[in-house]
This record gives structure tokens, sequence and C-alpha cells, in this order.
């Protein structure tokens, strides 16, 4: 999660949205997941609606709300606002990046490099839980070149390798 917030909070830098709202509903938007598997979209009792719900009760704002529901293909909720597109386009790709990262010797995102994420993008068998399908639609729906939205996210996880745990620092020494 903290590396989708990477993402979506460079996002909302860039198009100069309010960086606390989309880096709150990038952190929040697994939360619920591991306590409360996915949902088939007719039982609305798993993840994202039960998270979303807490949410609600809370008091969160529904641009948050409705950009976590839409997170998740399976909802049936458009993704109408920017937050919502962008969140979406960056949660799947930051997955790939970080396991990419994680088989490097060096385990530093510092030295991950455009080509090679091409080249596990393209290896089904890499990063298996990763939808391409995902990746590609959301940084179609964000109006990008897949390979523009995916340097992107890059930059910023690069940006955040330390917080990340992605500074080579996970090597034993």
């Amino acid at each position: 999660m903290l590396s989708v917030e990477a993402a979506v909070t460079a996002y909302a830098r860039e198009r100069g949205a309010p960086e606390e709202i989309w880096g709150i509903a990038a952190l929040l938007h697994d939360y619920d997941y591991e306590r409360y598997p996915i949902a088939d979209g007719e039982d609305k009792k798993g993840h994202p609606y039960i998270g979303v719900a807490n949410l609600q009760t809370l008091g969160y704002p529904k641009l948050i709300a409705d950009a976590i529901l839409g997170h998740a293909d399976y909802t049936g909720v458009k993704r109408t606002s920017d937050l919502a597109k962008v969140l979406y386009a960056c949660d799947e790709i930051t997955g790939l990046i970080t396991a990419a990262v994680l088989v490097r010797p060096d385990k530093d995102i510092a030295n991950q490099t455009l080509k090679s994420l091409k080249k596990k993008f393209k290896d089904k068998g890499f990063a298996r839980g990763v939808v391409r399908d995902d990746v590609r639609r959301g940084a179609a729906e964000l109006g990008l070149e897949l390979w523009e939205h995916v340097e992107f996210v890059l930059k910023a996880m690069q940006a955040k390798a330390a917080e990340l745990g992605l500074d080579g620092s996970l090597i034993q020494k």
C-alpha cells in the first residue's frame, strides 16, 4: 500500500490534486483485504465493501469511498474521478515493480530499468497475481501510453525507495 501511495501522491502532485486525500485513499484501499477476502460482487460482504462501510461510518469522504470501490472491477462502481482512475491504474503495476525489484540481486529500485520491467511484464509466469489487462486498462483510463505510465510509477517509487524498503537495504550483509 505504501508503493501505491507513492505513485498516487506523485500523480496528485502532477495534477494539482490534494495529495493528502489521494494518499489516504491509496493507503486504505486494501486495508480490509486480508481479513475479508474478495467478495463476488453480489454478497458485498468482502473486500472492499467492508472496508468502505467502515470508512463511511468514520466519516471519510465519498471521493475516497468511491475510489476504493472503483479499484475492484467486480464492484461495478465506475471510476469517474481522477482519484479513482489513478488508484486503479497504480494498484497492479506497483505490485509488478515491487516483485521485479525483489528478485534483483541488489534489491535496489534505483537500478530497476523500464526495459527490464517490459520483459517481466511480458513473462506471464512472473508475478502471476498481477493482472496485466488491469494495468493496460488503468493506463488507458488515464489517457496515457502504457510504458509512459509505468515509467511514471517507477520514478515515483524510486523517489521513496528507502520508505518502501526497496533501496537495497534488504540484502543481508
